[in-house]
């Protein structure tokens, strides 16, 4: 018999999809539009298409209306694919819904849990910045392990725990965690540590190339090239308060 009889015509399965958050600070176009400009530095290839939720949180009461349809157009103009807006007042929703974008509400944050720190938050219109965080973080026993290459295009979330790759991150490829990121060859492509707001974690990598990495969402890229110092050299990056570090792994020096 045709094993074809025993397939379901449709499978549903719980998938994990990473997005990144772009916090707006002004529903001003142009501003966006230069400050994305400045942020992506004439890269096409900056961001690749990724979820984007849109966060309204910030923005001034009593300020102009949201363009909807000029601001979708934006951010897909630099390759962002806006799918929902967060913390949205609900005279906006009707208006959010016309342009087939889905409401969302940001989970709280426990009295104790530090704010994850962004860059220039109060200033910029806006901020590309971190993954969604997922609904439950790891308790830093848990790893996964990745033994084979990670190729351009592909992206692996290490969900609530850190990961571990021991194969080569090419160009292009992108490694998330919400732990830290050990990467025991070369690591040329994107690392974002820390994704559910840990802003202890770290990226270590015994052969340091990346494109960009983030901590906590706070993220840093290397258009001019990852520093000459730790460059193809075993190295370690961290987050000290706003800023990235880049350390060697005995880290006597820093940039």
């Amino acid at each position: 018999m045709s094993k074809s009889l025993f397939q379901k015509p449709i499978e549903i399965k719980i998938s994990t999809v990473v997005a990144v958050s772009a916090i707006l600070a002004t529903a001003d176009r142009l501003a966006l539009d230069a400050a994305l400009a400045e942020m992506t530095g004439g890269t096409t290839d900056f961001f690749e298409d990724d979820l984007t939720v849109i966060d309204v949180a910030a923005l001034p009461a009593g300020g102009a209306p949201v363009d909807w349809g000029g601001l979708i157009a934006l951010l897909k103009k630099y390759r962002l694919n806006p799918v929902a807006v967060r913390n949205a007042a609900p005279a906006m929703a009707a208006d959010i819904a016309a342009h087939g974008l889905s409401l969302e509400t940001a989970s709280a944050k426990p009295k104790d849990e530090p704010t994850t720190p962004t860059p220039a938050a109060a200033a910029a219109p806006v901020v590309a910045a971190q993954a969604q965080p997922p609904a439950a973080a790891g308790n830093g026993t848990e790893v996964m392990i990745i033994d084979t290459p990670v190729r351009a295009g592909q992206r692996i979330y290490a969900r609530g725990c850190d990961l571990v790759v021991t194969a080569v991150v090419n160009n292009g490829a992108e490694i998330i965690a919400d732990g830290s990121i050990h990467v025991y060859n070369t690591l040329s492509g994107r690392a974002l540590a820390g994704a559910s707001g840990n802003a202890q974690a770290r990226i270590f990598a015994m052969n340091m190339a990346p494109e960009l990495v983030s901590i906590a969402g706070v993220y840093r890229t290397f258009e001019d090239g990852f520093p000459s110092e730790f460059a193809r050299a075993p190295a370690q990056i961290r987050l000290m308060g706003d800023r990235i570090d880049i350390l060697s792994v005995n880290p006597a020096t820093r940039a």
